[in-house]
Order: C-alpha cells, then structure tokens, then sequence
C-alpha cells in the first residue's frame, strides 16, 4: 500500500494496490496490520456510506467531540470528490489549516482524518458514493460543525456559494471563530 503524509502529516492519503485480469480487479482496500502501519489505527467501529446524486453537493465541515471522537478513513467507490480536512486542534502548529485531496472511483485512494480535525467534501460528479470507515459510534450530542464556506478559513472548494448543494443543517452551521474549543 502506498501511503503519503500530507502537508499536515497526521492526514495519511492511502491508496491500496490494485491487481486486475480480464476479469477485472481485486482490491485488499483494508488491513488493519497494514493501515496501523501506516499511522492509520483504529479500531473502526462503523462503516457509513453516502450517495450524492449532483455533482457540487457539499456535505461538511463536520466533527465529533469527546469522548465520541471520531477518526475517518474516507474512500469513494463512484465518481470522484475533493475532500478535505481542517485541523482544529487548540495549540497545533497547523491549526486553522487544511489539507485537500481528490479521492475517486478511479484513483482508488482513501483519505485518513484523524479526531481533532473537522471533514467535509465536495462531490465533483453525479451519483457519487462515498464509505468511510469511523474509530467512534455516531453520537448526536458530540456532533459539531463550521460552516462549510468559513471566510477565515478560506478553503478552495470547486463549487460556487450559489451552487452548492447543501442540507438544511450544513447551511446554519456556525463560523469556527463563534465555537468554543473542541480539542
């Protein structure tokens, strides 16, 4: 498997090799031995899967606080999306800062969001479907979010503001500078 740190290097993008024949491919897309090895531990606790029907659907910028955090290990199994994380990690000397990858169907890479950072991503086709794995069970009262468009943190996303598509939920999330510390 190959692994890269990325400019924030506890975001790991991993992507597993791929072997295929006529028949077509097969794919060990996770390992515990292998991903641990990486800087990727678990345990995972809960696969969570998502279909975006429009290309510039927007789904973030989202966290769990503690003693729900959440790590993610984000892949996409149609389509194509640009994912990204924001380290919002009080005292980190990236915090405020983001990294970006686009993860698709076709690159076959997943992205490693550890606790302490808030994800989203933006879907760059139609039906794209998204699994990621989490290190914590979903907890309604430790869900946190900053609004995806944050001028502060000023994240390149490949969608105009009036194109995104966006929950209703997403759209009343609160700037990060209006949050108290997470983490």
């Amino acid at each position: 498997m190959k692994a890269e740190r990325l400019a924030i290097p506890d975001v790991i993008l991993a992507t597993p090799p791929r072997f295929g024949d006529r028949r077509g491919f097969f794919s060990e897309t996770f390992n515990a031995d292998r991903f641990a090895a990486a800087g990727i531990a678990g345990p995972f606790v809960q696969d969570n899967q998502s279909l975006s029907s429009q290309p510039g659907t927007v789904r973030g910028l989202h966290c769990q606080i503690g003693p729900s955090v959440q790590g993610k290990l984000v892949r996409v199994i149609k389509g194509a999306i640009w994912d990204v994380a924001v380290d919002i990690r009080r005292g980190s000397p990236t915090y405020g800062q983001h990294v970006a990858a686009v993860l698709s169907a076709e690159n076959w890479s997943q992205l490693w969001v550890p606790g302490g950072f808030l994800h989203g991503f933006c879907t760059l086709e139609a039906d794209t479907e998204v699994i990621y794995k989490v290190t914590a069970a979903y907890d309604p009262a430790a869900e946190r979010g900053v609004i995806w468009n944050d001028p502060a943190l000023a994240l390149p996303w490949p969608v105009a503001a009036d194109a995104a598509q966006l929950s209703d939920k997403d759209r009343k999330l609160p700037l990060l500078a209006a949050c108290e510390p997470w983490f």
